[in-house]
């Protein structure tokens, strides 16, 4: 993004950013159409393009933009001083909040998984995945270090597959076709079952890393 996006209003940031995120994630990057992105803002095509240099750009500042919201909420629960199953616990209320909140925002990170463009995917896979990657393989070491975890296990192969089990969960509460999967595998109102998610999805956890508490 250019430094005019930087000095525009936050209000205005966001109003393209949404546009642009909702067009991205609903038509797919090569489908997606800029002039809709502009309407949907309120703005020119012309301004957008003096903001971005071009559709890439446009579609990468939308995912850096939803790299940092998850930033920050993994970043406030998982540096805290509670209890890793605390954490953990808090980690998933977050994801069905989040996914609820931001739909098209995680139907995004699931159209990216579609993408032929090799080196626009691996772009956005280095702006999102690094984030979760060094959170949860730190906090997987830092358990192994005090003995609540086993010792036998990778804690960056542990932490893919814990990201994994995280990414199918924030896909179920927002893509058609995961949600309809959720259902299938539990129960036509699964996603009124809060707590009934977050309860077994932490005893699969626990038996995983095999913890004490």
């Amino acid at each position: 993004m250019t430094e005019l996006f930087e000095r525009i209003s936050e209000e205005k940031r966001n109003r393209i950013l949404q546009a642009a995120i909702s067009e991205f994630a609903n038509c797919g990057y090569e489908k997606a159409n800029t002039n809709i992105i502009a309407k949907k803002a309120g703005i020119s095509v012309g301004s957008l393009f003096q903001y971005f240099k071009n559709k890439e750009e446009l579609f990468l500042a939308t995912i850096k933009y939803g790299a940092t919201v998850l930033k920050v909420t993994l970043e406030d629960i998982l540096q805290g001083e509670e209890d890793i199953i605390v954490k953990v616990e808090k980690v998933l209320r977050a994801i069905q909040k989040h996914s609820r909140e931001n739909a098209d925002l995680i139907k995004l990170y699931n159209e990216i998984g579609t993408q032929s463009n090799y080196e626009l995917v691996q772009k956005t896979v280095e702006d999102i995945e690094l984030i979760t990657a060094k959170l949860y393989s730190s906090l997987i070491e830092k358990l192994q270090k005090e003995g609540e975890a086993r010792l036998d296990c990778d804690p960056k192969m542990f932490a893919f597959l814990l990201d994994n089990l995280f990414m199918m969960l924030q896909f179920s509460y927002s893509c058609e076709y995961y949600r309809e999967r959720f259902k299938l595998y539990l129960s036509e109102d699964i996603l009124n079952q809060d707590d009934y998610v977050v309860e077994h999805t932490l005893k699969f956890i626990k038996a995983a890393f095999s913890l004490k508490k």
